[in-house]
């Protein structure tokens, strides 16, 4: 066994041995002994350990006072039995990130570009001076100009440096965020155990093998263990057995409790025998991480192994060359297996936002590969029919190198506009705009689980919130009660009650609740006392004291072993009860729960002498209507204590819970009050500003929760809306075969306000209701609060769940998406001010980049025909790529929200992310733009009085003219980007701007930057120094942008129907009705067109490929109509494949959640395009 154990922990093996004779078990023994199940486990248990005591025993802890604590101990404890903690993957160094950054395909191509280039400025060839090569070296003045050649290359190849630093930046600080937050989230994770007696809560990875650990419902359990106690215990192991049922524990059955199983009913205390990476659940993690490791290292053999004519081969294992193979060739057929293995990978859903970014984003993609092919195509044309057609100039031998670098610079100024046209930068923006939100939600007491959560808050339509805890201040306190035929308005005088009513109340309260709720003495002079536990035993307990008796003396002399049979809480009793064997030989049971309830059980009821009476129908009826109604209708809920006495002689069969759970006697009904929060009326009256139905669902009394609302603000006089019980709530939703119908819902749910005495599945079927409903012109988008372990479902279900970070169970922030760590209503309206925040500054940047795209392509294409060279060099080029993109993403995502956003309606699922006002608004700005930039690149030179920079020879010089057309454009940029700041037509653009600091560095950074690069930048930017008065008309000419958006701002938009709208998602028509399989393995439709841009990509090479052979073919001299034929079927190709893409391969598509929404459509691995185009997605 000893070696056994070193194996695990080589760090110690030699001191291992002591440590063993220490525990009576080793680590691994016990390993084994937690993968038993049930039975079998009570056998080995009992035989081999001599039962639960004995295994306290050897693991040196007594079950009742738990262990010592001592410092050295439990360092001991850990070295032998290891840690509560399973080491997390190991993140992405900064290397691997730049390495990815450089991935990207567009940088690919113009890194090969760049050094083509390169190569081809050192090589001189004998003769290149040869008059016959035309105008190429023309120009040229000295030799000093001619060897500068090199630096645009270098220059680009330094500029993709900068870009894939800035990428992989970004990247690392998003990764250190999330795993900041991973690791604040598992921090806060606490857990009770006993210590010296003492119960206090501890860090989950504190815990020890050795631990006495107290269980209770809706905890997530931190580590394996043994169970030495437990009431009416019920555990969900699905997440380690899949199987869907709970599984009842008990001593005699099966003591077994695993990490990371939740508790769904009961409480219990147990010993801790297995920690970390030796538990259940650490094993399992161990095995995952161990699969992928070996996994990496098989594909990375797979790619390196294969000769060089497997080359084809090894791409298309990256899951990219796919199409280009015939189709049904073995090999395609075997990648095509691999492919669907590894495009399963992502199960990340796309949020919404994601999915139209997506989209649009390759929309845009397409559209640029277009342009930037023509532009190629023409510049090479144009250039070959210039030179040999009308010059009639024969292809000399000598000649070659210097074509080549026309050919080369064609190329380059092609990849350039693409460069310019794919907006790289929407991705960036996405992040930057929801880490930086994620980072300041955390002030706002939202601690975000799930990044997209952020953003479909934005859209959310209806909230339904818990009462307890979110509405009100989960500060409990008794303020009326009905003792002896009296209703006590205020807290009754000890005296005036008699002693053996007064006693069943102590022993009723202390007893019956669990022996983890209690009260604290405060925490400052003065204070509240504290409520530890559940706040309604503590309410209780708190009348207790308040009638001057001692609960604690009550429990011990009771304590929790004495309990003979406990009946927990639970949501479906909503009752709790406790037996006790009497000193006489029978039994009693105390009972409390809700009023209307535990009076329905009661025959007898307590009298003003103490003597048990007769409680009839008439006056259960007549004490609802004087008493409990009244207390209800004060926002008071009612909680009612009972007893009942078993006789001696029969022991009842406590199985059958409604045989004991009847004939009680009742003694006394208190009225407990929960206080609104005070912010709540004012944030519920925001969202109902903002467009949003904030519906209560609770479990109280029906007149409980009306009064609450009224109180809250969700129910106005004078409206006629619905407050409804679960009952009849079920009763009017479901048909005959109590199947919810959701025609029957529809009628019901856009009146209802407040759900009372509800169930769970009550609240779950509400929220699918909800979401599921075609009611109204879009799907509701619906957040749900919830605290306890059954609000799940609902949590999982709701577009956004959130749950209760103080008063949550485990359970339930597993399925949430925000955990809210003060509990309060009023951070759910800052998370919905959040959400539309980062859709509005994803709006504002997308509106600032198509502006500067469209004018940035037109100008390069236009420029390309008509001048045979960009006026707009690719330096620049990538100059302004940057400042658009990653500069402008982060200037314009991280604009803090205000106010005034909460005073619209949601924007919907569906809508457009560009609206007709901003399509306007970059139409009209790139309008201004185009013209101002055409006036002054063809009548430039004679308004400014200088040399024209048109028809420039190759490495002349840069002019005066080209930088003056270069700076104005970028001067344009940066004031636009102060126009974007808007985006709903708003005039004033410059509101709040100081509160962004990161914009204003941004802009004014920028500008300093022009200003180096217009002045210093020399040959590697093609700029040369202006004068002042050439500035000042740039900086003014930029200042025109400014009003020029106001000018855009009178016209409206109403006018201008010809406008589309752009950016929609993906909506129900375009997805084939028998393709909406539940569940497939989730990829969105744009990662699929994405997938397929990659391919492009590689047969865009394959063209490059064949521009290269019309090379060859010049250069061994052939005719030069050899080689336009040669390059013909390029052409063709090229026209082929357009029509191509367009036409996805079959997708099978499947919805975020398995439900048919039209958000996020997620499609499983394509099978080879066969003749059934389906799921189009290209307009």
């Amino acid at each position: 066994m000893t070696n056994n154990v070193a194996d695990h922990h080589p760090g110690n093996s030699v001191a291992e041995g002591n440590h063993e004779g220490d525990f009576g078990c080793s680590m691994v023994e016990l390993r084994n002994f937690m993968e038993l199940r049930s039975a079998e486990a009570v056998a080995r248990l009992n035989d081999s350990y001599g039962g639960v005591q004995n295994v306290c025993k050897r693991l040196k802890t007594s079950p009742v006072e738990g262990l010592s604590g001592n410092p050295t101990d439990l360092e001991k404890r850990r070295q032998v039995f290891g840690q509560n903690f399973i080491p997390p993957k190991k993140a992405k160094t900064f290397l691997q990130l730049v390495w990815e950054a450089l991935q990207d395909v567009t940088l690919i191509i113009l890194e090969i570009a760049a050094i083509i280039s390169l190569g081809l400025s050192f090589y001189h060839p004998p003769g290149g001076d040869n008059e016959l090569c035309g105008q190429s070296s023309g120009g040229v003045e000295d030799e000093g100009e001619s060897q500068a050649g090199w630096i645009e290359g270098a220059a680009i190849l330094f500029s993709v440096i900068i870009v894939v630093l800035v990428t992989a930046f970004n990247d690392w600080s998003k990764e250190k965020q999330f795993r900041g937050l991973q690791s604040r989230i598992e921090q806060e994770q606490k857990f009770t155990v006993i210590r010296k007696g003492q119960v206090i809560q501890i860090p989950v990875a504190e815990i020890v093998v050795g631990d006495i650990a107290q269980i209770k419902y809706g905890d997530l359990l931190p580590a394996d263990g043994i169970l030495i106690q437990g009431n009416d215990l019920k555990i969900d192991e699905s997440s380690l057995t899949g199987e869907s049922d709970h599984v009842k524990k008990s001593m005699d059955k099966d003591p077994m409790l695993l990490s990371g199983t939740h508790v769904m009913e009961g409480s219990g205390r147990m010993v801790v025998t297995a920690v970390g990476i030796n538990s259940q659940t650490g094993i399992i993690f161990t095995l995952l991480g161990a699969g992928e490791g070996d996994e990496e290292k098989k594909v990375k053999k797979g790619k390196k192994s294969g000769a060089p004519e497997n080359r084809n081969k090894a791409k298309t294992q990256d899951g990219v060359a796919l199409e280009i193979q015939p189709l049904k060739s073995q090999e395609g057929v075997e990648n095509e297996e691999k492919e669907k293995k590894k495009v399963k990978v992502p199960k990340k859903e796309k949020s919404v936002l994601q999915g139209k970014l997506t989209r649009l984003a390759v929309q845009i993609g397409k559209a640029g590969l277009l342009m930037s092919a023509i532009t190629v195509i023409i510049l090479v044309l144009y250039f070959v029919i210039d030179t040999f057609g009308v010059q009639k100039r024969p292809w000399l031998a000598e000649c070659t190198p210097i074509y080549i670098q026309y050919f080369v610079k064609f190329f380059i100024i092609g990849v350039t506009v693409l460069v310019v046209a794919v907006p790289e930068g929407l991705p960036l923006a996405v992040t930057i705009s929801l880490a930086y939100s994620v980072k300041k939600m955390m002030k706002d007491n939202n601690l975000v689980r799930h990044l997209d959560a952020c953003e479909t808050m934005g859209n959310a339509t209806a909230i339904c919130s818990d009462k307890t805890g979110t509405l009100t201040m989960n500060r409990m306190t008794v303020v009326q009660a009905y003792v002896g035929d009296t209703h006590y308005r205020q807290i009754p005088d000890p005296e005036a009650i008699l002693p053996k009513i007064l006693d069943l109340i102590v022993h009723g309260v202390a007893i019956n609740s669990a022996y983890t709720s209690k009260i604290l003495p405060p925490e400052k002079e003065g204070g509240l006392p504290r409520q530890v536990g559940n706040k309604t035993e503590c309410a209780l307990l708190g009348f207790v004291l308040d009638l001057k008796q001692d609960y604690q003396a009550v429990r011990n002399e009771v304590p929790e072993e004495k309990l003979y049979k406990v009946y927990t809480f639970n949501s479906v009793r909503k009752s709790m009860s406790t037996v006790l064997r009497s000193s006489g030989g029978g039994f009693r049971m105390y009972s409390k729960g809700a009023s209307e309830i535990i009076l329905r059980k009661c025959t007898k009821i307590l009298d003003k002498n103490g003597e048990p009476r007769v409680f009839k129908v008439k006056d259960r009826d007549e004490m609802v209507k004087k008493v409990i109604e009244p207390m209800a209708c004060h926002g008071l809920r009612t909680i009612c204590l009972a007893f009942r006495d078993f006789p001696a002689d029969a022991e009842p069969d406590w199985d059958s819970e409604n045989e004991i759970l009847s004939d009680l006697t009742c003694i006394a009904v208190v009225g407990i009050e929960d206080p609104v929060r005070p912010e709540v009326p004012d944030a519920i009256l925001k969202c109902q500003r903002a467009g949003i139905t904030v519906r209560m669902v609770t479990g109280d009394n029906i007149n409980t929760a009306r009064a609450i609302a009224t109180k809250c603000g969700i129910l106005l006089p004078g409206e006629d809306f619905l407050c409804l019980e679960g009952k009849e709530f079920n009763r009017l939703i479901r048909n005959e075969k109590g199947e919810v119908e959701q025609e029957q819902l529809d009628k019901i749910w856009p009146k209802l306000r407040v759900l009372a005495r509800s169930s769970p599945t009550d609240k779950h079927t509400l929220v699918k209701g909800i979401i599921d409903s075609t009611v109204g012109d879009q799907r509701q988008v619906v957040a749900v609060t919830g605290d306890g372990t059954n609000d799940g479902p609902a949590l999982k279900k709701a577009d956004v769940g959130f749950a209760m970070g103080i008063a949550g169970t485990d359970v339930a922030k597993e399925a949430s998406d925000i955990i809210l760590t003060d509990d309060n209503f009023t951070s759910i309206v800052k998370a919905v001010m959040w959400g539309r925040n980062v859709y509005d500054s994803i709006s504002k940047f997308l509106q600032f980049q198509l502006t500067v795209n469209v004018v940035a392509v037109i100008v390069a294409f236009t420029g390309a025909c008509i001048t045979q060279d960009s006026p707009l060099k690719a330096v620049q080029m990538l100059w302004v790529n940057l400042i658009m993109d990653t500069f402008a993403s982060l200037a314009l995502a991280t604009e803090p929200p205000s106010e005034s956003l909460l005073l619209r309606k949601p924007y919907g699922r569906n809508k457009p992310l560009i609206s007709r006002t901003m399509m306007k608004n970059i139409l009209g700005h790139a309008v201004y733009q185009l013209t101002i930039i055409f006036t002054l690149l063809f009548a430039g030179e004679k308004f400014f009085d200088i040399d024209s920079g048109r028809n420039a020879p190759l490495h002349s010089p840069p002019t005066e003219h080209y930088t003056i057309v270069f700076n104005t454009f970028v001067m344009m940029q940066l004031f636009n980007e102060i126009n974007a700041r808007k985006i709903h037509g708003e005039r004033n653009v410059f509101e709040a701007i100081y509160r962004n600091p990161i914009f204003c560095t941004v802009v004014l950074g920028t500008f300093a930057a022009q200003i180096i690069i217009v002045e210093f930048g020399g040959k590697p930017f093609s700029c040369s120094g202006l004068t002042l008065s050439q500035w000042f008309w740039c900086i003014f000419i930029g200042v025109g942008e400014l009003l020029w958006g106001q000018l855009i701002c009178t016209v409206p938009t109403s006018h201008l129907k010809f406008l589309k709208e752009a950016g929609h998602g993906i909506t129900k028509e375009e997805i084939p009705e028998e393709e909406l399989p539940e569940d497939v393995d989730e990829i969105d439709h744009a990662e699929m067109e994405l997938r397929r841009g990659q391919i492009l990509w590689f047969r865009g090479l394959n063209r490059i490929q064949t521009q290269m052979d019309v090379v060859y073919t010049f250069q061994t001299g052939a005719s030069s109509l050899q080689g336009a034929l040669r390059r013909q079927p390029s052409i063709v190709s090229q026209h082929h494949d357009v029509k191509n893409v367009s036409s996805p391969t079959h997708v099978a598509l499947s919805s975020v959640n398995s439900t048919p929404t039209t958000s996020a459509v997620a499609a499983a691995a394509a099978s080879p395009p066969a003749g059934n185009q389906s799921g189009e997605c290209v307009p």
